[in-house]
Parts: C-alpha cells; structure tokens; sequence
C-alpha cells in the first residue's frame, strides 16, 4: 500500500511539474486565464493537471498547413550568421595571406641584395690582396 501512494506522490509530482511548465510556455491557454490555471493546478492535487491537460491546453494546429520554421536560437544556429562569418574569415584569412606573402617577398628582396653586394666587394678584396703581393 505504501508503494503505491509513493507512486501517485511521484504521478501527482511529475503532472504537476509538466502541467506548470506547459500552462507558463504556451503562448495562449483555453478556457480560462493563464493565472487561473496556475493556482488550480497548484492548489487542486492531481485533479489539476488532468484538468488543464484535458480542457486548458491550447489545441494541436489543425489544417496541416505550412508552418513556419522556427528562429535561430542562437547565432551558430543561423546559417546567414555562419555564411557572413565564413566570409568574412575567409576575407580576414586572404589578406593575412597576401600581407605574409609581401612580407616574404621583401625578404627574400632584401637577401639577393644583400648576396650581390656581398660578391661585388669580394673580387675588390681578392684584388686589394694580390696588389701588396706575398709578403717575403
């Protein structure tokens, strides 16, 4: 027997919790006042919630129709965020590209011309050296 109320207490329990949770979400309640349904289902014990789930509960859509989507939740469930995002990372990523790419270039500039001065002052030291001649 005492199983049995502590499984009607958990019923009472959970049909309260989900009778409360659907009467605070829906956009519009039947029948009666929203708050009018939130005092009898607390106050009035697993009548309540029945009660609000048989006669309160706003009615399924009927017709079939098209509905319309839901909106974006949030920003990374938006796929005009994520396209505007792509893009503009993928700008971001093409200019960083052509600032490494130019950067590369000027060094490898910078070194030819560091190579070619560094061979025309060798053949003027080698020419330097061979003037003096061996010493003896």
């Amino acid at each position: 027997m005492v199983r049995l109320f502590v499984f009607l207490a958990a019923v009472q329990l959970v049909l309260l919790v989900l009778g409360l949770i659907s009467c605070l979400a829906a956009d519009r309640v039947r029948n009666l006042p929203r708050a009018l349904w939130v005092l009898i289902l607390l106050l009035v014990p697993l009548l309540g919630p029945l009660a609000y789930f048989a006669w309160g509960r706003p009615a399924a859509a009927q017709g079939g129709g098209p509905r319309r989507p839901a909106p974006p939740s949030s920003p990374d469930d938006d796929p005009d965020f994520l396209r505007s995002m792509d893009s503009e990372q993928a700008r971001r990523d093409r200019e960083l590209l052509a600032q490494w790419e130019q950067e590369l270039r000027d060094r490898e500039r910078e070194q030819r011309d560091s190579d070619r001065e560094q061979r025309d002052r060798e053949p003027e030291e080698h020419r330097n050296g061979e003037e003096q001649g061996p010493k003896a």
